[in-house]
């Protein structure tokens, strides 16, 4: 059984879904292990990690516009140290999650046809993330 850790570093260009497929992807496939499990964690609590569709863009503006309905900015929150759109960015971490748990086999990750791995930038203004990696196999 072998093991490998990467923390990513993504920069987001503000609020919306930022696809990291190509880099998971990449980096998962650089570590010579054949059959395991990949996990990624996401160490924000203003952010949060999705696999969705990556073919259609209309999706992810469907979810964007789905969660500011869900958790929209306003006075009403007791928590606003770092503006009016922080508490509705913990609301969504805490509704989309912040770990994913992905199978590799034959070397590749398991992701469906159509489907992308995104980190979910919930603040207003852009951030630099980090998206622990950490890949379990043989």
């Amino acid at each position: 059984m072998r093991q490998a850790a990467h923390t990513l570093s993504v920069a987001t260009r503000g609020q919306g879904l930022h696809e990291i497929t190509r880099e998971v992807t990449g980096w998962a496939a650089g570590q010579g292990i054949t059959t395991g499990l990949l996990t990624l964690f996401c160490r924000h609590t203003s952010a949060s990690l999705l696999i969705q569709e990556n073919a259609d863009p209309d999706v992810r503006r469907d979810l964007e516009d789905y969660l500011a309905q869900l958790a929209p900015q306003s006075a009403a929150y007791r928590h606003q140290d770092e503006g009016p759109d922080d508490m509705p960015a913990h609301l969504r971490t805490a509704l989309t999650g912040v770990q994913l748990s992905i199978p590799l086999s034959g070397g590749r990750l398991a992701l469906g046809t159509w489907q992308g791995i995104y980190l979910f930038e919930h603040r207003a203004r852009p951030h630099s993330r980090q998206v622990v990696m950490h890949l379990l196999g043989d």
